[in-house]
């Protein structure tokens, strides 16, 4: 599948994070105003980090922080939903530097909103009313994510297996409920939505 570049700069976009240290993966994610989820670029790479490939096999922190103040000033990002655990500190930083209505803690760990984000992805992904832009690494993520359940009909997302990491998955489902929220406090509420095809991971 194409994997498409990704966004002008000034785009309007919400972010979503998902990181790790030494084991995971770190991801940032975007969607668009107009609902197309996509992976931005850093120096010229997927903002994705598999820690293997860097020193000591831990996450490059800096370069990461780094990511998020040029992505930050490339688009115009209306809100970025963080997964804190292991990283409070850098997104408090980020909070401070681009403020804490634009950088906002979301734990995925809550079963019951984590569960209510899933199911909106899922659902928006089969109506159209998202699409994505054929990243391989997400759409790898994906296909290595199955659903564990959890008590009240409910589930949450977990990895195959320790190897087949789901980091940018997760990141795409907070890039997608900080999409939703915003839209939901009237952000992009006078663009008109494209028509375009809609891809199913």
């Amino acid at each position: 599948m194409l994997w498409l570049p990704e966004p002008p700069p000034g785009t309007p976009v919400c972010l979503g994070f998902d990181g790790s240290d030494v084991d995971d993966w770190t991801a940032i994610k975007g969607e668009t105003v107009d609902g197309l989820l996509f992976t931005p670029r850093f120096g010229g790479e997927p903002t994705i980090w598999n820690p293997a490939e860097w020193e000591n096999h831990r996450i490059p922190r800096t370069i990461v922080s780094e990511a998020v103040d040029e992505l930050f000033g490339r688009f115009k990002v209306e809100r970025m939903y963080c997964d804190p655990p292991g990283w409070q500190t850098e997104i408090e930083t980020w909070a401070a530097k681009h403020g804490d209505k634009h950088v906002l803690p979301w734990e995925t760990y809550r079963p019951r909103p984590m569960f209510a984000a899933l199911e909106r992805f899922v659902t928006d992904l089969q109506s159209s009313a998202l699409a994505h832009d054929g990243c391989p690494l997400t759409t790898q993520a994906f296909a290595n994510a199955v659903k564990v359940a959890r008590k009240n009909d409910t589930y949450v997302l977990a990895k195959a297996s320790k190897p087949q990491k789901i980091d940018a998955a997760m990141a795409s489902a907070l890039a997608h409920e900080a999409a939703c929220d915003a839209r939901a406090d009237g952000w992009g509420a006078n663009k008109p939505r494209r028509n375009r095809s809609v891809v199913i991971y």
